[in-house]
């Protein structure tokens, strides 16, 4: 029964991290009102008519054991947590951990550990890698060491002990804590790979141009010297935010102008031109560019994807780093806002690297 209730949320949480919301035109890749309201309130009901009272039992007997008997917390998803030099994380089946920044080791008692990001069984005593997700499978149980001051991101049953926990806190007052962009947004500041548009607000609806975008790549990749500018007519002012990004990703072969010269940095970047600008980063940094064409062309709508962008999004599906909208839709053409953006840069991250 217990391995069923397992069985059980994991499914609920698979299913609700690949949905979407219906009828979202503002967050047309997720929204985390609607996969914790009617989404997921929807897929329990059905589980639990099929099953009877079983599923009810078994999720009933996990929190028993693993938060009245053992003193667990529950993160029914990821939940950002900044950790002292010296504290611990314990983790058992179903939980993760994703390492923000800072340092830590992993050591196995009991199971396997699996680096989800990578794909591959993580030995006991192990440094954990930045920005990727590790997974407990079934029957196990592992310790999270925190060897400097860290930050990262927590999901399903854990315990953390030590003096130095404390959840991180944005300045910012439009980014609630519960809000589903919050993780990203979390991400993207702590990183700096984000400013907000104030010093209290982030602006998560509004959309990103693209001088906008091409800067956060810049500072993902460290901010490097830029190089003789002058390329686009519209990007001749080096006091301009957006001059040295736009210099580095043009000398670099990831961004490229029109016909008649221009960069247009703040023209709204659509979403295929995401895909192109971070396919072609990708080929730059040597990361993983394989694709596949199964996600592809599930989408009804992969015909109005231009030419130039078609490899890029069978590769950015393929590696879930742009996903679909609720009514299984690519929208090429569409743009996102920096809510959105902040996440596909969150997923970037996790599944490529930086």
């Amino acid at each position: 029964m217990i391995a069923a209730g397992f069985v059980l949320i994991l499914l609920v949480f698979m299913a609700t991290a690949s949905a979407s919301p219906a009828g979202s035109s503002t967050n047309p890749l997720i929204s985390m009102s609607y996969l914790s309201g009617s989404y997921s309130s929807a897929l329990q009901t059905e589980i639990r008519d099929t099953l009877g009272g079983a599923a009810d039992r078994a999720i009933g007997r996990l929190n028993e054991i693993y938060g009245d008997n053992i003193g667990y917390d529950f993160a029914p998803r990821f939940t950002s947590v900044a950790l002292m030099a010296g504290d611990t994380v314990s983790l058992t089946t179903g939980s993760s951990f994703t390492l923000l920044s800072g340092s830590a080791s992993i050591s196995v008692s009991r199971g396997t550990v699996i680096n989800i990001t990578t794909g591959s069984e993580v030995a006991s005593d192990s440094q954990l890698a930045l920005y990727q997700r590790y997974f407990c499978a079934e029957e196990t149980s592992a310790l999270v060491t925190v060897g400097s001051a860290s930050t990262g991101l927590l999901d399903g049953y854990y315990l953390l002990e030590g003096s130095g926990f404390a959840a991180p806190q944005l300045p910012f007052t439009d980014v609630p804590v519960g809000a589903w962009f919050f993780p990203a947004i979390d991400f993207v500041f702590k990183n700096q790979l984000f400013a907000g548009t104030t010093s209290t607000t982030f602006s998560p609806g509004t959309a990103m141009s693209r001088g906008m975008f091409v800067t956060v790549l810049h500072r993902l990749d460290g901010r490097p010297e830029a190089g003789p500018g002058g390329v686009f007519l519209d990007v001749a002012d080096p006091s301009i935010y957006y001059f040295d990004a736009v210099t580095w990703a043009n000398a670099n072969g990831i961004v490229r102008g029109y016909e008649d010269g221009s960069f247009q940095p703040a023209r709204p970047v659509t979403r295929q031109e995401m895909a192109a600008i971070m396919h072609r980063y990708a080929t730059f940094k040597d990361r993983n560019t394989s694709t596949t064409s199964t996600v592809f062309d599930s989408f009804p709508d992969r015909g109005q994807v231009s030419e130039f962008a078609v490899g890029a999004m069978r590769w950015a599906t393929s590696m879930e780093i742009i996903r679909g909208s609720s009514d299984g839709r690519l929208l090429p053409l569409n743009t996102a806002t920096r809510a959105e953006v902040a996440q596909i840069i969150l997923n970037y991250c996790e599944k490529v690297g930086r």
